[in-house]
């Protein structure tokens, strides 16, 4: 006779918090592929236990249990989820379905774990629920069925993957007499066809059924009827025989894990918010201060390019704080001109500083006048509103450039355009031939006018000497060479280091690094905020793992992995945190365009798909980290103690 089960010396003790209990004690048993067993005893002789054992649920503290030949005594978790899967079905008493799911998707769930193909798997379903006396009630969820319907639902999910053993703990104890009778006769016939069936029960009548009955007392077997029939021949296997591909079955679970996130979710509806609010919170934060920060260095790029960031000022002196600055004479015109065929040159203005007034007709005004060269305007990055630059700067013409404030201060009031006017710098006539737009941050009283700087050294100051020199490098030119190169320059003019650089390019550098640094701060001060939702997502995720370890069970049972187990719960997580991340990168937009409103233009949130996307990446991150130490949990969970949870 073909043995598909022998358990050989098996023993099983639990250790409680006083002494260790035996609950077996030296089995030795065998059972035939194609027998009924009915295994009996009283509450607490070992019968439940035992049936863990065969049916791969739980190990034996010493013994050998082959199944098929296979000793599952020193097998890994997998691969006596393997074996409960090809080889073993369960009916339990309290039938133990999925509560959200139709009947037709609690009997799937083995098959799914099997690999078996989408289509084949629908049509096994619905055959044998339609031979179990179940056709039409498939859609129905397990609330909307008797307790007798719902163990067929039970049996046929024992048989989705052949059933080639069924083993069944107090398939009645739960039923009435008639739907009992029923159950039994269904097991009866399962026997018949081949099946291996093991029954679990208190109850004489019901071990009666069964051609064999062994009777458990105080973890010992005390009885063994024997066969009392010749066992049937093993029928043709009615399992899936069709596999899927790795791929195919990864997207199978995937997508069955993904539906059960959702529906434990919406369950949980207000819980899951909660759990969203840290994340939501804690990525529009980030996101904000990261577009924030990015508006206000923008904003400050822009006003420093106003002032000319590739641009060197040469002044007289060994040092800014020289003394005997003023009484220095080394810049010359020369200097400017041998500057300008300097091929990282793109162009080059010298200044002379004068201050006197400014006259049209009765008006009058304190002025700061420059003499500068005809580049000055694009060293300077300085926008004409009217007219043009000086024709010739090296003649002294008597003309001169004004900004806003003076045309504002000087032709107000006689309703005239300056352009073409005759104004007097203190005693110097000159003709109006531009307007310069003033700059933003400068007082509405002080005025600005510039004359060729030829003018303003032989008609206003009186000196062949330059006060500055303004040197704007071009753009593809690397900024420390350029500078080192205009110094080179120079001391060999000179024959000695007597002046003094003045580079922009570093007080641009300089702010660019001050608001990375206050951005980052800001940053870090946000990302708490993101770290204490992370938190809360972890906290909520061992919440769930506790309120479902009956699910974790039942999914064990039928066959599923650790690696179902733990990623039915991380995709749980990471749906949570994306979700949070997506509504997260929503609120921050509103929250950058109410900060905006608020600060009436003066903070501007600019935003970049870059940031989103890292944020989106971000979030999806913090569900993997945070959602893995609750789904290594519910991966380790012992599948007995887990059934017993309900």
């Amino acid at each position: 006779m073909n043995n598909i089960i022998e358990l050989k010396g098996i023993s099983r003790t639990y250790t409680n918090s006083t002494q260790p209990l035996t609950v077996l004690k030296d089995i030795n048993l065998t059972i035939a592929a194609g027998e009924l067993v009915a295994i009996i005893g009283a509450s607490g002789s070992g019968k439940s236990t035992l049936m863990n054992i065969m049916g791969c649920l739980d190990v034996p503290d010493r013994g050998d249990y082959y199944i098929g030949g296979q000793n599952a005594a020193h097998l890994s978790p997998d691969e006596l989820a393997r074996l409960r899967r090809e080889h073993i079905g369960f009916i339990f008493q309290r039938y133990h379905l999925m509560p959200d799911i139709s009947a037709l998707g609690n009997v799937e769930i083995p098959a799914i774990y099997a690999n078996s193909k989408r289509d084949q798997r629908r049509l096994r379903a619905a055959q044998l629920l339609a031979r179990l006396g179940l056709e039409g009630r498939e859609n129905h969820k397990p609330g909307q069925l008797s307790g007798g319907q719902q163990q067929r639902v039970s049996i046929a999910r024992s048989l989705i993957n052949g059933g080639e053993i069924i083993l069944a703990d107090e398939p009645t104890g739960a039923l009435d007499s008639k739907s009992g009778q029923e159950v039994l006769g269904i097991l009866s016939e399962l026997n018949q066809r081949g099946h291996t069936v093991v029954i679990v029960t208190h109850d004489m009548k019901v071990a009666q059924h069964a051609q064999r009955i062994i009777e458990l007392q105080d973890g010992e077997v005390i009885a063994d009827s024997g066969c009392k029939s010749p066992v049937p021949p093993m029928p043709q296997s009615t399992a899936i025989r069709a596999r899927q591909g790795y791929w195919q079955s990864l997207l199978d679970r995937t997508r069955e894990s993904l539906q059960m996130a959702l529906k434990s979710m919406n369950a949980h509806r207000l819980r899951t918010a909660l759990t969203m609010t840290g994340i939501i919170f804690g990525i529009a934060a980030v996101v904000t201060v990261v577009a924030l920060g990015e508006g206000a260095k923008q904003r400050t790029l822009a006003s420093i390019k106003d002032l000319g960031t590739n641009v060197v000022s040469i002044y007289p002196g060994r040092d800014f704080f020289d003394d005997a600055i003023d009484s220095i004479r080394t810049l010359v015109p020369a200097d400017a001109d041998a500057l300008a065929n300097q091929s990282f040159v793109d162009s080059v203005s010298p200044e002379v500083g004068a201050s006197d007034s400014i006259r049209f007709r009765s008006k009058s005004a304190t002025a700061s006048i420059t003499g500068v060269g005809r580049d000055y305007f694009r060293v300077n990055g300085l926008t004409l509103l009217q007219g043009t630059t000086f024709r010739d700067d090296r003649n002294a013409l008597q003309e001169v450039i004004i900004d806003e404030n003076a045309r504002n201060s000087l032709f107000g009031d006689f309703g005239i355009e300056p352009l073409g006017q005759i104004v007097f710098l203190g005693a110097v006539p000159a003709r109006v031939v531009g307007v310069v737009k003033s700059n933003q941050d400068s007082a509405p009283n002080r005025i600005s006018v510039w004359m060729p700087y030829t003018t303003v050294m032989y008609r206003m100051v009186g000196k062949p000497t330059l006060s500055s020199i303004g040197v704007r490098l071009k753009d593809n030119v690397d900024n420390e060479a350029a500078v080192g190169a205009i110094s080179q320059l120079l001391t060999q003019r000179h024959g000695v280091k007597d002046f003094m650089l003045f580079n922009r390019d570093k007080f641009r550098k300089s702010i660019e690094h001050a608001s990375m640094t206050l951005s980052l701060l800001i940053l870090m001060v946000a990302s708490i905020s993101l770290i204490i939702g992370s938190l809360g997502v972890m906290n909520i995720m061992l919440v769930s793992v506790t309120e479902r370890t009956h699910e974790i069970g039942v999914r064990m049972a039928v066959g599923a992995r650790r690696s179902d187990i733990m990623q039915q719960f991380m995709i749980e997580a990471v749906l949570v945190c994306l979700i949070g991340g997506a509504l997260g990168i929503a609120l921050s937009f509103a929250a950058g365009s109410l900060f905006t409103a608020l600060a009436g233009g003066m903070l501007t949130a600019i935003y970049s798909w870059q940031a989103a996307v890292v944020a989106f990446c971000c979030s999806t991150l913090i569900g993997m980290i945070f959602g893995y130490l609750p789904a290594r949990k519910a991966a380790r969970m012992d599948p007995v103690n887990s059934l017993a949870s309900e």
